[in-house]
């Protein structure tokens, strides 16, 4: 199985992160213990003998104590590091997006499941509406997508389309913010990145896609997010006190 060079970066970031997270005394010894397991697992099944002195990564905004919302993004890029690479824009976008909104469907069941601002909850709501309806038609293009003939280079990271995906999950690792006590502020922090990095992926594929359908669902994904975007950061802005 032939993995891109981007998404083996990300995974190196959750493991990083997964370390970084172990070394603070207050995290919750079971919830770390989960977390490292699962992330050190795909390590060595999937990356043995990468090195890895080329990623380029800084984590350490990202570092800080465990949270389930963290094991939840590490989880979501272990699934988007297995997935098998098949060289063709389109089908490439749609199973690696299936997985980033699978990954905010999750984050956003722990915000209901945790979180007490209304309009965190109500966020949290309608991310997971919206994006298990997505969810729904992108498996339907991706099926369709299967057989599609190969039109980029996915283990060479100077092939555009390569590169700009790359991008998209570097930017989400290297912009996390370090986890603090409020879970209304963790989903906040945790799903501007999320949302920046699909909308990077988004106009990774209307730059370089061919498939008609997906290129209209990835300009629908870059306007309702940009905007849910903005309402994340005008709430963060007068909750400080969270922090």
């Amino acid at each position: 199985m032939k993995h891109s060079t981007f998404f083996l970066a990300a995974l190196c970031s959750g493991t990083l992160l997964v370390a970084s997270c172990t070394s603070d005394k207050a995290a919750d010894s079971s919830a770390t213990t989960t977390e490292t397991t699962a992330t050190e697992g795909a390590a060595s099944g999937d990356m043995a003998g990468m090195d890895h002195s080329a990623m380029g990564h800084d984590s350490s905004a990202a570092a800080g104590s465990t949270s389930p919302l963290m094991a939840s993004m590490n989880e979501m890029m272990r699934k988007m590091e297995a997935i098998p690479m098949k060289g063709n824009t389109d089908h490439d976008f749609a199973h690696h997006m299936l997985e980033h909104h699978r990954g905010a469907v999750a984050m956003a069941d722990i915000e209901l499941r945790d979180g007490k601002d209304a309009t965190m909850r109500q966020m949290a709501e309608k991310i997971k509406a919206d994006q298990q309806k997505e969810i729904a038609e992108l498996e339907a293009v991706a099926t369709r997508l299967d057989n599609a003939p190969t039109n980029y280079k996915p283990t060479d990271p100077t092939d555009p389309f390569t590169s700009k995906m790359k991008a998209s999950m570097d930017g989400m690792m290297q912009n996390m913010q370090k986890p603090v006590a409020d879970p209304d502020m963790n989903f906040n922090m945790m799903m501007t990145v999320h949302h920046q990095s699909a909308v990077d992926m988004a106009q990774a594929e209307l730059a370089h896609g061919k498939d008609t359908k997906l290129k209209e669902m990835a300009q629908q994904m870059i306007a309702a997010q940009q905007k849910e975007i903005q309402q994340f950061k005008d709430w963060h802005a007068k909750n400080g006190d969270k922090m």
